[in-house]
């Protein structure tokens, strides 16, 4: 007679986070032909990186404002249970959310039904040199 184990369960932790991130800095270069490559061939961007370490979905919503310009309110998009998302600023239109213009300076916020975290990250290639850096956004609540 086979012996039956039953499946390991991952044990259930907490969510982690805050529900209200703020990321004041955003900013994607123009994407020029004559903007400088890497030598990997790397293009400037941002990320936003967000994780729900809960047991149900995270339903967000970006909001993004301009200095010169209405904000963008209310854009939603889901991080599944137990999972990460690396929200590329450049690339929004691909999860049907508003893009982004290049050469325009922003800010965004990160709205959420549950805790999440949400780090920044920019890669910035306009320069021989790259340049990365991250940072935790502002937690509110």
């Amino acid at each position: 007679m086979e012996d039956k184990k039953e499946p390991q369960r991952i044990p259930a932790i907490r969510p982690l986070g805050k529900k209200i991130w703020v990321v004041p800095d955003g900013y994607l270069p123009a994407s020029t032909e004559a903007e400088p490559q890497s030598s990997g061939g790397y293009r400037s961007h941002e990320t936003l990186s967000i994780v729900n370490t809960g047991d149900a979905p995270a339903n967000c919503r970006l909001d993004v404002y301009f200095e010169d310009g209405p904000p963008w309110l209310d854009q939603p998009f889901v991080i599944e249970a137990r999972r990460s998302l690396h929200l590329r600023m450049d690339r929004l239109a691909a999860l049907g959310l508003r893009q982004i213009p290049e050469a325009v300076p922003y800010s965004a916020v990160v709205r959420a039904d549950r805790p999440v975290v949400v780090q920044q990250s920019r890669l910035d290639t306009t320069q021989a040199n790259l340049a990365l850096f991250t940072t935790v956004a502002f937690g509110v609540e």
